[in-house]
């Protein structure tokens, strides 16, 4: 007979499973996260897994949309606190250090990613396509900010700029000081 947890039980566990499939994904890939190994790690039966999500699809989609959705709370902290460009920097270093820490975020020409969004489910999709969005408009509804370029402009800068993580391996000095460089350097073009 399965066993019940209570309440306080099944959200603790369905946080672990979200935490250990992060640092699985992190570190392994999609493919190479096992939902039994998950289900070992937190100490449930595989069965029990499915009491909290569908799938290993519904699992990956929520950790990398709660993931996108703390980065972007954070930020967004950032610059309401600090209303102004350097609120903006600060609020892109954030970004670029949990990118940094979480590579699913950025890795998504890769076959493995690729992979995972051919089994999602249209809702899904359309979840992580919600959640993206969410981090473009994060700049955009700056009201108290102008840009000084034109806003798309603005925008693939600042785009361009978190996804220069895909060559951090590749740069000839460290990564975290040449991003910190370029965005010291490039605010006062983005905005006034």
């Amino acid at each position: 007979m399965a066993r019940s947890f209570t309440e306080r039980e099944k959200e603790n566990i369905k946080k672990n499973l979200q935490e250990l499939c992060k640092q699985s994904w992190t570190q392994y890939g999609y493919k190479k996260t096992s939902v039994d190994e998950l289900c070992k790690q937190a100490g449930i039966s595989k069965g029990a897994f499915y009491l909290f999500f569908e799938s290993k699809e519904a699992l990956f989609c929520e950790v990398l949309c709660s993931v996108q959705e703390q980065i972007c709370s954070a930020a967004s902290e950032i610059m309401e606190k600090h209303r102004d460009k350097h609120g903006v920097a600060e609020a892109l270093k954030l970004i670029y250090r949990e990118y940094d820490k979480n590579n699913f975020l950025y890795d998504s020409s890769s076959t493995d990613f690729t992979i995972l969004m051919n089994k999602l489910s249209e809702a899904q999709v359309k979840k992580i396509e919600k959640s993206n969005h969410m981090s473009e408009q994060l700049f955009l509804d700056q009201s108290h900010l102008k840009f000084k370029a034109n806003r798309s402009i603005a925008i693939s800068v600042i785009y361009s700029l978190i996804m220069n993580i895909k060559n951090k391996d590749i740069l000839p000095h460290n990564h975290m000081e040449t991003f910190d460089f370029m965005v010291d350097h490039l605010i006062d073009s983005l905005y006034e």
